[in-house]
């Protein structure tokens, strides 16, 4: 029985085949057609062919590619004739000279000719079916896959699920908790980055720590969601308010009695009705009042600070005779001292002091600060942490002329008046103290329960009975020493004011404070006009004016000492700045010499500092305290004497 051919695929050695001609007749085949289909029988399929694929009576022949398509014929050939040898069952003489040729061939059997045959059946049938990717059995063992590093973030194909979940390699730690084992890339948990917009993140961070609730960040942002973390009641209450918005709050009007009925005269109220939560502060009885009374006195008592008394004023002449015998006093001007103390006009030309030719010592502690009689400078006047205020002569014998004593605490500044008859005192038992020179009496004092840092007499002659104090409390108080009132504050400071310095032919005045600030005030305007503050400046506790008046000279806590100009615009000189010694913390006094040539300051280790006014250069250096150097002064009138006291308790004497 003849069986239609399923399909399939044989494979053999490729040879070359010619083309196939389109007349081409297997029937008229030449014996040396037939002699080579008989040598290619023996292979089972005509040589070359590919794929040889049967419908019925339809046959294909797929081919491989390449060249040899010219021995198709051969091929064609020799089906045909198996299938004739198949049908009569004998070969030809031809057939049995070609044997005696090239060897005899068998002919295949019956069934492997089948497919060759025409099937019995009367209708065509086509069941055909060709597989072109047949199953195949893979052999693959899945626990001999890649292992995947559960640390990688990104793979470059698809695993399984197996492979991404499988365990980590190593012993299990029988401890491990389950927050333990999740993953995690910082200490608190596993953190991921997220595209939030940063508006949506504050208002509910805001909202958050304002209201107690906040939108779950968990949800889709597109979605549109209610759900609240947190204070959900609050989130309800509010109906989603943020921080960024603004809620219709209903405001609850106060309720008032109603009376509106005007015909009862007594129990109208009108517009005039008292609210219903409305209450009435009673008026305390006179006993309960002077109970509150003597609580409060109490209280005041307690927290009051105990007034301190000032001391008792009183003097100590320490000269024989007061006057001399033409019945001049100590302030009368000598003239045998071999220097015109009445002139104006300065030296012409100064040097540098070498030597120390006297030392003042009556003081037991300190010495704060000396000023010179004004104009010729025959006395020095000294005050010290020791509470007393002494006068000394400058020429002839260079004695102690007196002592005032008069404050409980240490003496901070001094000031001669124009004419050196009278001396204010400022101390820190809060007090500022008038004294007569000659007399060493006490004519008044001032207070203002603050410490006086400073203190000047203002310079012209018409206003010699007004003062001006820089006070701790950031104020400048102006006194009038007539009626002992304050007449006038200037209150602009940030901070306790230092020094007060009168420039401009004394109708301005230049003070500077702890606020590391420099201002210009007009006399007698509590508004200061000019203010310098720069932020590389620092607090500035002495200034000096120079001889000529148009230089300040102050002292900078940051070891230098700066030039303003005292005319105009009060500028920094930039190119007069003079550096090498070391005042931080010490408000030491800075002084010119007569002629402009020196700048002269003392210094926290004790030395005299003299620099060149021109060059700026440290011309000089030298030991003159122990301890802090805290004021020197250049006389006016001499050429090179210079007066220094420190905190060693002496005053010294160079030339």
């Amino acid at each position: 029985m003849n069986q239609p051919f399923r399909g399939g695929v044989k494979e053999g050695p490729a040879c070359p085949a010619p083309p196939l001609a389109p007349n081409y007749n297997p029937h008229r085949a030449s014996s040396a057609s037939r002699r080579a289909a008989r040598r290619e029988c023996s292979t089972g399929r005509p040589q070359g062919i590919s794929e040889l694929v049967v419908f019925n009576d339809l046959k294909l022949l797929l081919l491989p590619p390449g060249p040899g398509l010219h021995r198709l014929s051969v091929a064609v050939m020799s089906a045909a004739i198996a299938a004739l040898a198949a049908s009569y069952g004998s070969g030809s003489g031809s057939e049995s000279d070609s044997d005696s040729e090239g060897g005899r061939c068998s002919l295949p059997a019956a069934d492997s000719l089948m497919h060759l045959t025409k099937s019995s059946s009367d209708k065509p049938s086509l069941a055909v079916a060709v597989d072109s990717a047949p199953e195949v059995a893979v052999k693959e063992d899945l626990e001999t896959g890649v292992h995947l590093d559960p640390a990688v973030k990104e793979v470059q194909y698809n695993p399984t699920y197996e492979t991404m979940f499988a365990p980590e390699f190593g012993p299990e730690n029988p401890f491990r908790t389950q927050q333990m084992a999740a993953p995690r890339n910082m200490l608190s948990g596993y953190a991921e980055p997220a595209h939030i917009n940063d508006f949506m993140f504050e208002q509910q961070r805001r909202t958050f720590a304002t209201y107690g609730y906040a939108l779950d960040p968990s949800l889709d942002n597109h979605q549109v969601s209610t759900k609240y973390i947190g204070s959900v009641e609050e989130a309800e209450k509010n109906q989603g308010l943020t921080v960024f918005e603004t809620g219709q709050k209903k405001i609850e009007k106060r309720k008032k009695f109603k009376e509106n009925d005007a015909s009862n005269i007594d129990g109208f109220l009108g517009p005039w009705a008292k609210y219903v939560d409305e209450k009435d502060v009673a008026k305390p009885s006179e006993e309960e009042q002077k109970e509150l009374d003597e609580i409060t006195a109490k209280r005041q008592k307690k927290g009051k600070q105990e007034e301190e008394k000032p001391g008792e004023e009183k003097t100590i002449l320490h000269v024989k005779e007061m006057y001399d015998y033409q019945g001049r006093s100590y302030l009368h001007i000598p003239q045998d001292v071999g220097v015109n103390l009445r002139s104006t006009v300065p030296p012409e030309k100064c040097y540098l002091p070498k030597k120390q030719i006297h030392v003042w010592s009556g003081h037991t502690k300190g010495v704060s600060a000396v000023r010179l009689f004004p104009l010729s400078g025959h006395l020095l006047l000294s005050c010290s942490m020791d509470c007393k205020i002494k006068l000394w002569e400058v020429y002839g014998d260079r004695r102690c002329l007196r002592t005032f004593i008069g404050h409980s605490k240490a003496v901070r500044d001094i000031c001669f008046n124009t004419a050196g008859t009278q001396f204010l005192s400022a101390a820190y038992d809060r007090y500022l103290k008038l004294w007569d020179t000659e007399t060493g009496q006490c004519i008044s004092r001032f207070t203002n329960r603050k410490v006086p840092y400073c203190v000047k007499f203002n310079p012209d002659e018409d206003k010699q009975n007004l003062f001006v104090a820089g006070m701790s409390d950031k104020k400048i108080v102006q006194w009038d020493i007539r009626s002992g009132e304050i007449v006038q504050e200037y209150d602009r400071h940030l901070g306790a004011v230092n020094t007060i310095v009168f420039v401009d032919e004394n109708r301005r005045f230049v003070s500077t404070s702890d606020d590391k600030s420099l201002r210009v005030w007009e006399w007698d305007i509590p508004v200061d006009f000019k203010y310098i503050a720069e932020p590389s400046m620092h607090s500035m506790p002495a200034v000096t004016l120079s001889p000529n008046g148009k230089w300040l000279a102050c002292q900078s806590m940051d070891n230098q000492i700066l030039i303003f100009g005292a005319q105009n615009r009060f500028r920094l000189n930039k190119k007069k700045i003079f550096k090498g010694h070391m005042v931080a913390g010490y408000a030491c006094q800075v002084d010119f010499s007569p002629d402009m040539s020196y700048v002269i300051s003392g210094d926290g280790n004790g030395k005299l500092n003299i620099w060149d006014w021109k060059t700026t250069k440290l011309y000089s250096r030298f030991k003159a305290h122990d301890k802090v150097c805290i004021g020197a002064v250049w006389h006016p009138h001499e050429t090179s004497k210079v007066i220094t006291c420190g905190w060693d308790g002496l005053i010294k004497l160079w030339d």
